[in-house]
């Protein structure tokens, strides 16, 4: 066995682009006996803990590491982190340059390597469509939610209006249709924005999006119709392209139409049997300069971390990372033949609470005394044991693991002490009891409290610290119950929010970008499932956004944090310690990242163990 280590610190000011990581619903047994890719000399099988189910991954519903580790294998862009986090350019794909500051004006240009794997050319025109979507320009409609089922009571009136599921704080404020010119497509900006690199990146196949909305077989023409229709603001066209967007890319088997399932990367998928794998083979379409570097990979789902060792020792797959316990690395350590490497990941452990829901942490349920709801929210985070967790679960993996204390910035991280020391969330740093009875007295609230906890149920860590959560919740007077999920958990975090109160799981870094948390907290943002709104957030987001000295972005980070703390939004518990092991005989090549996506970074240096073996 090899054990190497690598700090997870990002040096920059870390606020992160953040995807739901860990989420799993249902999951294969990582044993099915279908054989796709297993014992081929040239593919690679990897476990993965929760199964792929949407082809959108900019979508509110989509938006998970789940899909976007499978996404990543599939898609091509502008740009890519390396190993060192390092935003570096890919000119296979295309340009982008900034063609002036003032305004802020970027000019993407696409390169003639670019181009789906059904033979279309990539261009413009998909940019454009990620920009209508995720600026909501003509959104003209918006879910309502019925309180009791959490189900949606005006979807007549969401189909027939323009309703795009996504929302970004910086593409908004590119408000003018952006402008077409051969393989060009230039975005103007109304204000500064300091992370216009990660801005918007390609997404789905404009043409194929035309061909379904509005009926156009042809593919050219299909995607001149989704131009027209956005630089029209055609809005019974778009009516029909945002249904599309929003609904036709979510699955969890392989569609019987392919054009729902097209690459513009090195893999293109050819299999997916629901709840046990997925499997992509080598784009022979693809002229990037990511090539695949194995034919074949073959993502197996399996949500039981051991049983994800015991498929590596007996062989069905190749690349694991499962939740670490002390226990899983223990067992990868026996393997013989198996390189393992133990690093602090990108990902952080949470609780939010649920701010307009109905529930024990609602205004609504105090007649609207937002003050007795806010002392509710802080009387249950007063309880829960955040250093008990830490002891019990993290330090035998790390015995040098702290509390986590910024909701935005990484540890280790040049801004982190000072936004932590703003922002005042150490107040629960210890269990308080006996503050958090006095509180729920203050606000003339009678014990128990009921709170239904959302977390995944299949995971052991998670089920865990729920249960170290109850018993200190308990004897403050709140009586926490699992919540009973609907779909899958990571699906009825946005969808079922009147079923729970509390949510425990993690957000997973996808970028070193310094405004992406505010999709978190934001009015209204994607992230942010729990109805909380403060306008000075708002305002303080809106300044990050054209804030580019370092020392700024800092102390606006802090301001953020410190009303995050004060209104009780959650806490913040952890930094996940990580383990990843392979096959040595198997795989080479393999360098996870700190940040999304992990272990399947880098995959056009991979080799099989034969092919390394032999050079």
């Amino acid at each position: 066995m090899k054990i190497s280590r690598k700090s997870a610190a990002v040096a920059a000011v870390a606020a992160s682009a953040l995807a739901l990581s860990a989420c799993a619903g249902g999951s294969g047994d990582g044993n099915s006996d279908d054989g796709a890719g297993i014992n081929d000399s040239e593919s690679v099988n990897i476990a993965w803990n929760q199964p792929f189910y949407s082809y959108n991954g900019n979508s509110m519903t989509g938006n998970a590491t789940a899909n976007n580790v499978v996404l990543y294998l599939m898609r091509a862009g502008f740009n890519y982190y390396d190993e060192d986090l390092n935003l570096v350019p890919d000119e296979s794909y295309g340009t982008y340059e900034k063609v002036s500051d003032d305004p802020l004006t970027i000019k993407y240009t696409y390169a003639d390597t670019a181009g789906w794997s059904d033979g279309v050319a990539a261009g413009p025109a998909d940019l454009l469509l990620e920009w209508v979507a995720q600026t909501g320009k003509y959104n003209n409609v918006e879910p309502e939610y019925d309180e009791e089922t959490g189900e949606v009571t005006n979807q007549e009136a969401v189909d027939a209006g323009v309703y795009f599921d996504a929302s970004s704080p910086g593409i908004s404020l590119v408000t003018d249709v952006p402008v077409i010119e051969d393989d060009s497509i230039t975005f103007t900006y109304s204000k500064p924005f300091a992370d216009w690199e990660t801005a918007i990146a390609p997404n789905l196949p404009a043409h194929v999006v035309g061909q379904r909305a509005l009926g156009i077989e042809d593919a050219a023409e299909a995607s001149d119709a989704v131009v027209k229709a956005i630089q029209d603001g055609d809005i019974a066209s778009l009516q029909k392209i945002a249904n599309v967007w929003n609904k036709d890319f979510n699955y969890t088997e392989l569609p019987d139409d392919e054009n729902l399932y097209l690459s513009s990367g090195a893999y293109v998928m050819t299999d997916f049997v629901k709840d046990q794998y997925v499997t992509l083979k080598a784009n022979e379409s693809y002229k990037g300069e990511h090539k695949a570097g194995i034919d074949q990979v073959t993502i197996r789902y399996n949500g039981d971390p051991m049983g994800q060792v015991q498929a590596l020792q007996n062989g069905e797959v190749d690349l694991i990372n499962p939740q670490s316990t002390a226990d899983i690395l223990s067992a990868v350590g026996a393997l013989d033949g198996v390189q393992v490497e133990s690093a602090t990941e990108g990902t952080y452990e949470h609780v939010d609470l649920q701010f307009s829901n109905g529930g024990p942490f609602d205004p609504v349920t105090y007649g609207g005394d937002a003050e007795k709801a806010k002392k509710v929210r802080q009387a249950f985070l007063k309880t829960v044991p955040r250093q008990q967790i830490i002891d019990n679960l993290i330090k035998p993996l790390n015995p040098d693991a702290e509390i986590r204390n910024s909701y935005t910035t990484v540890p280790g991280s040049p801004a982190y002490d000072d936004i932590v020391a703003a922002n005042g969330q150490s107040q629960y740093d210890q269990v308080d009891i006996e503050g958090a009875k006095a509180l729920l007295a203050e606000a003339g609230v009678t014990s128990p409290v009921s709170v239904r906890l959302l977390f995944d149920p299949n995971n052991t860590r998670r089920v865990n610290q729920s249960q170290l959560i109850t018993e200190s919740a308990a004897l403050a007077g709140f009586t926490v119950t699992p919540y009973q999920v609907q779909t899958d958990w990571g699906t009825d975090l946005s969808s079922a929010k009147s079923f729970y109160d509390a949510a425990l799981f993690g957000w997973q870094s996808t970028s070193t970008a310094v405004t992406e948390s505010d999709a978190n907290y934001r009015t209204g943002a994607t992230n942010n499932h729990y109805g909380y709104s403060n306008p000075e957030v708002d305002a303080l987001f809106d300044e990050l956004q054209t804030e580019t000295d370092p020392a700024e972005q800092t102390r606006i980070l802090g301001d953020v944090e410190k009303h995050l703390v004060d209104d009780a939004f959650g806490v913040t518990i952890f930094q996940f310690p990580g383990v990843t092991a392979w096959n040595e005989s198997k795989i080479s090549g393999v360098k996870p990242l700190t940040i999304a996506p992990g272990i399947f970074y880098g995959f056009w240096d991979w080799t099989t163990g034969n092919a390394e073996a032999s050079k």
